[in-house]
């Protein structure tokens, strides 16, 4: 029998709560690791032992349960496991893929911020099935399945004490990914603009894509959407109530139109009068 998307997160769950009071409680002692290859930036580059770890015990529970689905991750060439999954691409129709990133934002999590997150997702050939961000610093976590909308809990409550997401307290505040800095002075006259390749600090914690979904940015601006992150996190903005488009307004393409695991460019806003701003000073800078 084929798993549902939500029958994966609920049987994953006990491992990723697991994950997460780890990644949590070494968070002090973590070691720094040989950067990742093929980043452009400071904050995609970071390693941890933490990364590895959790890695690898996903790894192990997913084949321990689920051993035919498909699996993608950031190390699969640096991992044992992978030439025991079938696959580590999109398949046809109803042959999901699961996706992990085991520390998103190593950077921050490296610097101990408290917003680092574990994300893993469900993918269909079209489209995101389920996502799953737990925040294991803050005790939290965000799950969203596919026309259900987004719910929050605690890592304590679990799946089945979740409030429904509501996104009605929303700062002025815009978020620009790396590569978008010149957008910000477009945007300046109505909003904080933080700008994550200016604006990072080692001492002071900015936002990170998930603040879209805790009502600390009103929008966001990145130019790829990667399925294990940052276009996870749009799936959950997007069931959460949130205007997602590509820089041309459009909606995002299907999963399986996309290459090199990402969707294009994409906007993310809590409203559709954030949206109209980000959009129209996109295609400014595009004239």
């Amino acid at each position: 029998m084929v798993p549902t998307p939500r029958m994966i997160l609920t049987t994953l769950f006990p491992y990723l709560q697991v994950a997460a009071r780890y990644a949590h409680h070494i968070q002090a002692r973590i070691a720094d690791r040989p950067a990742k290859e093929g980043h452009d930036s400071f904050l995609g580059a970071a390693l941890s032992d933490a990364d590895l770890s959790i890695q690898t015990m996903i790894e192990v529970a997913l084949l321990g349960t689920f051993p035919d689905l498909r699996f993608f991750f950031f190390f699969y060439e640096q991992t044992k496991n992978t030439k025991y999954f079938r696959a580590i691409t999109l398949g046809s129709k109803d042959d999901y893929l699961v996706t992990l990133d085991p520390i998103d934002g190593t950077r921050y999590y490296l610097d101990g911020h408290k917003n680092f997150q574990i994300i893993l997702a469900v993918l269909n050939s079209d489209e995101f099935e389920a996502v799953i961000a737990l925040t294991p610093a803050q005790e939290t976590f965000t799950y969203a399945i596919r026309g259900e909308g987004c719910w929050q809990g605690t890592l304590a409550g679990g799946m089945e004490q979740c409030d429904r997401l509501q996104l009605d307290k929303t700062a002025p505040v815009i978020l620009l990914g790396w590569g978008m800095e010149w957008l910000a002075p477009k945007l300046q006259d109505k909003y904080l603009v933080i700008e994550i390749a200016t604006s990072y600090s080692q001492d002071i914690q900015i936002p990170n894509v998930n603040g879209v979904l805790q009502g600390e940015v009103a929008g966001v601006v990145v130019r790829s959407g990667k399925f294990i992150d940052t276009g996870a996190l749009a799936f959950m903005a997007q069931e959460a109530g949130c205007r997602v488009t590509t820089f041309a307004g459009d909606p995002p393409p299907p999963l399986d139109q996309c290459s090199n695991y990402e969707r294009p460019g994409l906007v993310m806003a809590v409203s559709e009068a954030v949206q109209q701003d980000l959009l129209a000073a996109l295609q400014s800078g595009a004239s």
